[in-house]
């Protein structure tokens, strides 16, 4: 595969299951089975990385699917970047014990910059901040709460702070398979030199690449892969030609 672009499997996980949400609420979510089944699926498949979300621990401050994401820590040979309900100091580093490449920060760092400094120092190149955006402003707490800040902004404020990339979520399309806006990850990507790994909305190939074009140097893709709009070996002809 093309190293300069990767397309990252999510896994979010909800109530021990593969779960997607629309928009990022609750209540629209469709279950797609074991997480753990999911994670050895996409790797046999050709994944270099899976993205996993506890969906649970996004919504109430702090892991809740333990049990799940440690198994496939323990079952996977690839990459694994962890992100949901990941507040403190100690579950990071619980995390990278077990087993994470990376661990994403979203409430936690918006709460607490100095935080990212600090992981950063301590686990160079391991630490991402999750900027999640609705009408271009950042949501937290399983994105319910609004904070006024720009995502371009923040992603600046990060990348001085050590932060390892960014991971840009557009929630008002996320799970609703009906294409990307790849405006705010444009500017991003002239803004910082840190990698941009895009999510929320794709379709279909073309909006790979946009996320290619505007500058990202991954994408996380869910709905998509989970209801056969793409297949993962699609993707990776597509990788490969580009």
């Amino acid at each position: 595969m093309n190293p300069l672009f990767e397309v990252i499997p999510a896994i979010d996980i909800q109530n021990g299951k593969t779960v997607q949400l629309v928009g990022g609420l609750r209540g629209t979510e469709k279950y797609y089975g074991d997480p753990i089944e999911c994670a050895l699926r996409w790797e046999e498949m050709g994944a270099k990385t899976v993205h996993i979300v506890d969906i649970d621990g996004a919504f109430e401050g702090e892991i809740k699917n333990k049990s799940a994401i440690e198994e496939i820590l323990g079952k996977v040979d690839i990459s694994v970047q962890i992100g949901g309900g990941i507040r403190t100091e100690e579950r990071v580093t619980e995390l990278l014990e077990m087993g994470a490449e990376r661990v994403i920060l979203g409430t936690a760092a918006i709460e607490n910059p100095t935080l990212v400094e600090i992981l950063s120092d301590k686990y160079p190149k391991c630490i991402m901040v999750s900027l999640d955006s609705k009408g271009r402003e950042i949501v937290v707490e399983g994105w319910e709460k609004k904070t006024s800040l720009d995502p371009v902004k923040a992603a600046e404020m990060y990348e001085e702070r050590g932060a390892a990339g960014i991971l840009f979520t557009d929630v008002e399309v996320e799970g609703k398979l009906e294409g990307v806006r790849g405006g705010v990850i444009e500017e991003m990507a002239r803004s910082v030199e840190i990698p941009i790994v895009a999510s929320g909305g794709v379709a279909s190939l073309e909006d790979l690449e946009i996320f290619h074009r505007a500058g990202a140097s991954a994408a996380v893709v869910g709905s998509a892969l989970y209801e056969g709009s793409i297949s993962f070996e699609e993707i990776t002809k597509w990788i490969k030609s580009i």
